[in-house]
């Protein structure tokens, strides 16, 4: 969605400021915020429950979007700004400033769709403004992010408004990119959440069956992140838990359709189809690498 005059301000501030330094940008950023009265307006909407001032939450969004970020030709820039809106608060209100800004928007209105993440499975166009926003942060090296940093954000970001479906959760972690992803479960691994990380394992592979994406590049994933363990026990562990994961969710599924209205039914058969497949192809390629490290 695109407001005309405030993307003609976006790009007279992208001329403006080609070329200033970090401090001359952190002065222009604190005169539009007081120009504006952004910052009370961001508190409004953060401390609200969400939707509930969904009129402040479109303007926020597209004050930022025009203005703030869509119209720099360099990432770093666009982090700066992104940095620059996202810092002063705690990393819970951070989360949901980031959903606000580039989370799903409804089609006819514009407005933040604050439920696609928890009813049910969504596509690549729903996450692909947060993943190339995590990206930005992750990847143009500025100081005040680290990767424990960007990790906390993601963790928080998945319970925006209540905790999202795995399967979005696995979605967003792919749309992010490898070193982003193996972070995130590497973190888990360190930390000791293996049976949560078993069932990410199995919706990478589900979302990788659905999109037609490699399979190999889930099972390698397992496979580095068995690296982080430090001992055979808790990789033989973590890999019974993988195991045990695929037969609960399915498991789960068909109680689901067992016990469910007919239109749920015909959702979660088709989730139960593409879950068996990504099942059988996850194992063809962990065979194929068992294989393949035997013969050589």
């Amino acid at each position: 969605m695109q407001c005309l005059g405030l993307s003609c301000y976006g790009m007279f501030l992208q001329t403006l400021t080609a070329g200033w330094d970090e401090l001359e940008c952190h002065r222009v950023f604190n005169f539009l915020c007081e120009l504006t009265d952004l910052p009370r307006k961001m508190q409004t909407v953060v401390f609200s429950k969400p939707g509930n001032a969904r009129k402040l939450e479109l303007r926020i969004r597209l004050f930022c979007r025009n203005v703030l970020f869509d119209h720099w030709t360099h990432r770093s820039d666009s982090a700066f700004w992104l940095t620059r809106i996202l810092k002063p608060w705690p990393m819970v209100n951070q989360a949901r400033l980031l959903y606000i800004i580039f989370g799903p928007i409804s089609p006819q209105d514009g407005q933040v769709v604050w439920q696609r993440m928890i009813e049910e499975p969504t596509d690549e166009s729903s996450l692909k403004g947060l993943a190339d926003a995590i990206k930005l942060l992750y990847d143009t090296g500025i100081k005040e992010w680290t990767a424990d940093d960007v990790i906390s954000l993601i963790d928080e970001l998945s319970v925006v408004p209540r905790e999202w479906l795995l399967e979005n959760n696995a979605r967003l972690l792919i749309l992010s990119g490898n070193d982003i992803c193996f972070t995130f479960m590497a973190s888990k691994a360190v930390n000791g959440r293996t049976t949560e990380l078993a069932k990410l394992i199995v919706f990478l592979a589900l979302v990788c069956e659905k999109e037609l994406y490699c399979m190999d590049w889930a099972v390698k994933m397992m496979q580095r992140v068995c690296k982080v363990f430090s001992t055979s026990t808790e990789k033989n562990n973590f890999l019974q838990n993988v195991a045990n994961a695929f037969a609960c969710i399915i498991m789960e599924m068909l109680q689901s359709i067992m016990s469910g209205d007919r239109d749920e039914e015909d959702r979660i058969f088709l989730n139960l189809f593409h879950l068996v497949h990504a099942q059988a192809n996850f194992h063809k390629e962990v065979l194929y690498l068992t294989i393949n490290s035997v013969s050589t």
